[in-house]
């Protein structure tokens, strides 16, 4: 990432507009113009320097359900279990972490079932114990990461 990237990166947490140019507008408060932000942003995106670039939809409030799981992963296995989980269009994010339960990931589906369908294919496809841990009560925190 260049400074320019993170510009961008930073720049967009927080909010996107909604308007009918909504990259016209997102790259004048950057200062760029609207077709080197969409570049930049699908090449973030091609690769892998953004997991995804879209909105954030509050699936419950919508009828679905989301969860977050871990797993204890070999570091020898790592990278194939990354793959299998990363390649369900379910999961939001996906992090190492340095603890036993070594990766932890979002999973989010239009419909309740499906969020345990999910976690059951990705223990059925890694051989893995997937440990799901819903939440019991939410709290907002505006997190941005600087990049």
């Amino acid at each position: 990432m260049d400074a320019i990237d993170r510009n961008i990166v930073n720049g967009l947490q927080g909010g996107f507009p909604l308007c009918p140019r909504p990259f016209a507008v997102a790259a004048q408060a950057l200062k760029l113009d609207e077709e080197e932000l969409i570049t930049r942003l699908t090449r973030m995106v091609a690769e892998d320097v953004l997991s995804r670039f879209g909105p954030l939809y509050h699936s419950e409030r919508l009828g679905g359900a989301m969860t977050l799981a871990a797993m204890a992963v070999p570091e020898a296995d790592f990278d194939r279990v990354c793959a299998i989980v990363n390649n369900f269009p379910e999961v939001s994010q996906n992090y190492e972490r340095d603890h036993t339960l070594n990766m932890w990931f979002v999973v989010s589906a239009e419909r309740p079932e499906r969020v345990g369908q999910v976690l059951d294919q990705i223990a059925q496809l890694t051989g893995l114990t997937v440990h799901d841990m819903p939440k019991r009560r939410e709290f907002f925190i505006d997190l941005k990461l600087e990049a």
